[in-house]
C-alpha cells in the first residue's frame, strides 16, 4: 500500500517585498512576487480541502475472519472503523460468524455480506465443495444480508453447479454478487442471470481499458478499487483512470480488504490516502467514488423471489 505523502505548505506571499526603487528593480521585485504567489497557489490546490479531509466514506471491501476475532475484538474493530471517518462498511468473513459479531456491535455501521468459506482455506476449493449450498442456505434462513460474496472465481468455474446455485440464491433473496475473478466469469454470470447485480472486486485487478470496455457492456456492474494503488500516486490521480472514473461517475467505490488480521491496522491509514486522491476530484465525482455510489448500488436491490 501506498502511504499518503506529506507536501510542506509553501511560503505564503508575504515573504515576498516589492522595492520601490529603479525599473529594473521594480521588474525583479515583481518577478520574485508573482513567482512566490504561483508557489503559495500551487500549494493550495495541491493540498486537500478542509471538506476533502473530512470526507465520509463507504468501504465496500473489508474481511473480520476467524484468526482476526483474537487479536481485535469486535469493539475494538468497530472503534478502528470509525477512527478512520467510515461512513457504512460492507463486511464479509470466513467464517460469516465474524461478519455477525461487528454487525451485533455497530448495526449503524456495519453492512452484512455472505461469504461462501468457513475459513480462509476455502477460498481455491469452495466453487467444487457441494457443502457450500447448505451452509449459505442456512445463513439466509436465519440473518439478513445484502450480498453474497466475496467469493473468487475464475473463468469456466463460474459455470460450474455451486456456482450456478451461488447465482440463483441471489436472484431468489434478491443480492448482489461480490465477484473477484476475471472478466471471463463476470461475463458468465450475466450470461446466466441478465439481471444480476455484481460489484466486481478489485475491478478485475484489470487495466483501466479493460474496466471501461466491460462496464459498457453491464450497467449492473459496479467496481472497488480495493488494494489497487494504481489509480493514484501522490495525491494525484492517473490520467486512465481519471478518464475511466468520468466516463462512469457512478461505477466505482472504495474498500480497503482486511484479507489478514495486520491489514485491519491499515484501514485509518487507507482512508487518508484515499481522501488525498479523490481531492484531486471533482466534487461531484469524488463523493460518488467515496460513498454515492456504494448507496445507491444497494438501493437498487431487485426484489427477491417470492417463495
Amino acid at each position: 500500500m501506498r502511504r499518503p505523502l506529506h507536501r510542506p505548505e509553501a511560503s505564503g506571499p508575504a515573504s515576498a517585498r516589492v522595492a520601490l526603487a529603479g525599473p529594473a528593480t521594480m521588474t525583479a521585485g515583481l518577478a520574485a512576487a508573482v513567482a512566490s504567489l504561483a508557489t503559495a497557489l500551487a500549494g493550495l490546490l495541491a493540498a486537500p480541502s478542509a471538506d476533502a479531509a473530512e470526507l465520509p466514506i463507504f468501504d465496500a471491501h473489508v474481511h473480520y475472519s476467524h484468526d482476526a476475532w483474537a487479536t481485535l475484538p469486535p469493539k475494538e474493530a468497530v472503534a478502528l472503523l470509525r477512527r478512520a471517518g467510515l461512513k457504512r462498511v460492507m463486511v464479509s468473513s470466513s467464517s460469516d460468524e465474524g461478519t455477525q459479531k461487528l454487525y451485533a456491535e455497530a448495526p449503524d455501521l456495519i453492512v452484512p455480506s455472505l461469504r461462501p468459506y468457513r475459513t480462509r482455506s476455502e477460498i481455491g476449493t469452495w466453487v467444487r465443495d457441494a457443502s457450500v449450498i447448505p451452509h449459505l442456505e442456512s445463513r439466509l434462513a436465519n440473518h439478513r444480508y445484502v450480498a453474497i460474496g466475496e467469493f473468487h472465481v475464475y473463468g469456466a468455474d463460474a459455470d460450474l453447479p455451486v456456482m450456478r446455485r451461488v447465482v440463483a440464491l441471489a436472484r431468489q433473496h434478491g443480492l448482489l454478487l461480490h465477484l473477484h475473478g476475471d472478466v471471463d466469469a463476470v461475463e458468465r454470470v450475466f450470461g446466466q442471470d441478465p439481471g444480476a447485480r455484481i460489484l466486481w472486486a478489485h475491478a478485475g485487478f484489470a487495466s483501466p481499458a479493460e474496466v471501461r470496455a466491460t462496464l459498457r457492456r453491464h450497467p449492473m456492474l459496479w467496481a472497488d478499487l480495493a488494494f489497487r494503488s494504481d489509480p493514484a500516486s501522490d495525491g494525484r490521480v492517473a490520467a486512465e483512470w481519471r478518464e475511466t472514473f468520468t466516463e462512469f461517475p457512478s461505477r466505482f467505490m472504495l474498500g480497503t480488504d482486511t484479507f489478514s488480521p495486520e491489514r485491519w491496522w491499515y484501514v485509518p491509514e487507507h482512508a487518508a490516502w484515499a481522501r488525498r486522491w479523490l481531492a484531486n476530484l471533482p466534487a461531484p465525482l469524488a463523493e460518488g467514488i467515496a460513498w454515492r455510489n456504494a448507496e445507491a448500488m444497494l438501493a437498487a436491490r431487485r426484489p427477491p423471489i417470492a417463495p
